[in-house]
């Protein structure tokens, strides 16, 4: 079991939440930025057209042209259309980018059952580290720790460092789904999923399955530890002196 971290940034979610988790992926930052740029143009699009239905109401006489005419039906084409132009870029400019996949300097393999993650480290020839990760019992959490979201093996990574994920399930289908590295791919049994991530800074990050999976899919929670590279280096060979 790796060190406590105290949570310094939003990586887990908290009591009426409205907003994003912090970023701490590259592409979890763009995703918050693209949000941010949308909702300054729904803004003003909100703000516009009800200021027009205000008027529309309050004001008795208007100008004909205002509702019937070549110009006005021009106007309300042109304008829809350049906003979905800025929406449009940016999101396929996004979209590219999340399905990259960038050579990885570390590849694990996540299984899901019903109801627990299993973690594969297999990069290391013969020392192959495997272990599952539980979810911790309220009865049993320390002070400080996050009710159904902390697990008794986290799932330890470098940071500044490309990881892959091949996520595939045991039983049925679940879903490895990490907000603050902007993760969320399908489990699904029979089949390889990859996704990937780079995390720019030390932190313990929460997720859960996020495909309903049964009875007990909401205590399987998902925890990554990101750590220094001597610090992971130490771990893994911990980890891979405790297997033999």
């Amino acid at each position: 079991m790796m060190f406590n971290m105290k949570l310094a940034y939003g990586d887990a979610p908290e009591p009426w939440q409205l907003g994003f988790q912090d970023a701490a992926s590259p592409v979890m930052e763009e995703i918050i930025f693209f949000h941010d740029q949308i909702m300054f143009i729904l803004t003003i699009i909100i703000t516009a057209v009800l200021w027009l239905i205000i008027r529309s109401l309050t004001t008795k006489h208007y100008h004909r042209y205002l509702i019937d005419g070549t110009l006005i039906e021009i106007i309300w084409t042109l304008i829809p259309a350049v906003v979905l132009v800025f929406i449009a870029f940016p999101s396929l400019k996004l979209l590219y980018l999340m399905d990259e996949v960038i050579d990885p300097a570390l590849t694990i393999k996540a299984i899901g059952h019903q109801w627990y993650w299993s973690y594969e480290y297999s990069d290391y020839g013969t020392d192959t580290i495997e272990f599952d990760s539980y979810m911790i019992p309220t009865t049993d959490l320390s002070s400080g720790d996050l009710r159904l979201l902390e697990v008794d093996n986290r799932l330890v990574v470098p940071i500044q460092t490309q990881v892959r994920v091949l996520v595939t399930g045991a039983d049925v289908l679940h879903s490895f789904a990490v907000p603050s590295l902007s993760v969320k791919i399908d489990a699904v049994p029979g089949r390889l999923n990859q996704t990937s991530f780079f995390i720019k800074r030390p932190g313990v990050f929460y997720g859960q399955c996020s495909e309903i999976c049964g009875a007990n899919h909401s205590f399987m929670p998902i925890v990554i530890e990101a750590v220094s590279l001597d610090k992971y280096v130490h771990w893994v060979a911990t980890q891979s002196g405790s297997n033999q």
